[in-house]
Parts: C-alpha cells; sequence; structure tokens
C-alpha cells in the first residue's frame, strides 16, 4: 500500500511538471511581426526591463544568454505578458492580444538562433545567389564547398541570431546584445579575421587575412584562397586594415527579392544546438 501511495505521488509530480505547451504564437517565425514587436518592447518594457532585451535598472535581461527561464513556452511568455506576474513587481502590460503576441516574439527570437525563426523567402533561390551573384562562395565554405578566407558558414543559422546575419550583410558597425550589452566581438571575431595588405620588394601587393606573424616572418591567407608565407626581408610594407573584407552592402548589391531569399537561404544553414 505505501509503495502504492509513493508511486501515485511520483506520477502526480510527474504530470504537474509536464505543463502543456498551450497555444502557439501566430506570429511565430514572421520576421516582420519580430520586428514590430521589438519595437513594442523597447516602448512598452524599458521602464524596468532593458533596451533590446538587457537588463534593466527594475528587472532582469529577457534575452541573457546562460540564464534558465522559467516561462520558456509561447503561453507562458504571452500570459506574463498581458496579466503580468502575479506576487512580482511584473504588472500588466496593457497591451492588446495582437501586439502582446509580436512581443512574445521578439522575445523568443533573442533566446533562439536563426534556425528557431528562419527569414521568410525562397532558399532554393538564395542559395543560387550565394554561389552566383552575391560572390558568397568565393569567401566562406558550407558543407566542405567554397572558399577559406571566411568564416564557415555551415552552421551560422545555429549560432547566430536572424538580426545579427542581417547585419553582417549589410551595416559596417554591428553589434549583437548579450548579457553585459552589446560586444562587437560576439559578431565580428576580427582577432581571427584581421584584413591585412602586403607589399612585397618587388611591388607586388597581396591582400587577406593574417593567420600568423613574428619578428621575423608573416603568414596570410589571400583573397585567392591560397596560403601565402612571406620574411620580413621580402616585404616593403605590413598594413593593418581598419575594415574587414565582408562586404556590408548587400541591401544595394541585391534586389530587394533577391535579398531576402539570400536570408531565407542563409537562416536555415544549420541545427538546432
Amino acid at each position: 500500500m505505501r509503495n502504492a501511495l509513493v508511486l501515485a505521488l511520483i506520477f502526480a509530480a510527474a504530470c504537474f511538471a509536464q505543463k502543456p505547451a498551450g497555444t502557439k504564437n501566430p506570429f511565430a517565425g514572421d520576421e516582420k511581426a519580430v520586428a514590430e514587436g521589438r519595437e513594442l518592447y523597447n516602448h512598452t518594457c524599458t521602464d524596468c526591463h532593458g533596451y533590446d532585451g538587457t537588463p534593466g535598472e527594475m528587472a532582469p535581461g529577457l534575452g541573457a544568454s546562460g540564464r534558465r527561464f522559467l516561462r520558456t513556452t509561447d503561453q507562458e511568455i504571452f500570459d506574463a505578458i498581458r496579466n503580468g506576474i502575479p506576487g512580482t513587481a511584473m504588472p500588466r502590460t496593457g497591451l492588446d492580444e495582437t501586439s502582446a503576441w509580436k512581443v512574445a516574439a521578439y522575445i523568443r527570437s533573442l533566446r533562439g538562433t536563426a534556425i528557431d525563426a528562419p527569414a521568410p523567402g525562397n532558399p532554393a533561390h538564395g542559395e543560387q545567389i550565394f554561389w552566383g551573384k552575391g560572390q558568397c562562395g568565393q569567401c566562406h565554405m558550407i558543407r566542405g564547398q567554397g572558399g577559406l578566407i571566411g568564416p564557415d558558414l555551415t552552421n551560422v543559422a545555429g549560432r547566430r541570431k536572424l538580426y545579427s546575419i542581417r547585419d553582417a550583410l549589410t551595416r559596417p558597425e554591428h553589434t549583437v546584445t548579450t548579457d553585459g550589452g552589446s560586444h562587437e566581438i560576439h559578431l565580428t571575431p576580427l582577432g581571427t579575421y584581421r584584413a591585412v595588405h602586403v607589399v612585397t620588394r618587388d611591388g607586388k601587393t597581396i591582400a587577406g587575412v593574417l593567420l600568423n606573424e613574428d619578428n621575423f616572418s608573416v603568414q596570410m591567407l589571400g583573397t585567392d584562397n591560397r596560403l601565402h608565407l612571406f620574411s620580413r626581408a621580402e616585404l616593403r610594407q605590413v598594413n593593418y586594415d581598419a575594415h574587414s573584407l565582408m562586404p556590408t552592402d548587400y541591401d544595394k548589391r541585391l534586389t530587394p527579392e533577391e535579398f531576402q531569399d539570400l536570408m531565407a537561404f542563409l537562416t536555415r544553414l544549420g541545427t538546432h544546438e
């Protein structure tokens, strides 16, 4: 009898712990709705929470990496926004149902990567743009195919947020929001892909990224995807470029449809980690 009671209590606890997911967010994966949710969030919620999901003076960051969240499902986040959280300082926001769902979609986007909410568009056409007109494959590799001078993008959507991928394609200066605020290093590992160009004694110029150097030699990967090894005596100049070799005007190089399809392709590259 005692064993039966213990088993019943364990079963009841398990059932209580497995809360139903509730209603799925109608705006899940909708990039436009997420952008609208960000505007609503920054207008409505930043009296307590920080701007763009960072910690605020009175409330925690809602997109903090490494933090364990008590409310993780679409329904739980929506309920907290609409109804507040009893017994805490979290009040009702007063947002209508549609706006609350958009804010919930934005909060989910802060916690996930692009693979969780990929951009709309035609990914098959976007792949053609990647290897063709966009010339992305000249520098970047996907699943063993492509160039070596830029980061491997095989799992870019599993590691980067949607807006960080878009910003890398369109903004010379871009940052990613993390626990402590906005940090460029989380998006552009300049120490790893430092742009450099050298001029040899015979006047030849070679551009690329620096791999290694010391007092006697320079090793670099050129834009021709070839490894170049020089002794300092062979070089007239070594110039460290302030900006990345990565172009940041793809929204102008491509038509709006082409850019959207490229985003659709890139934001589906990877796995859920």
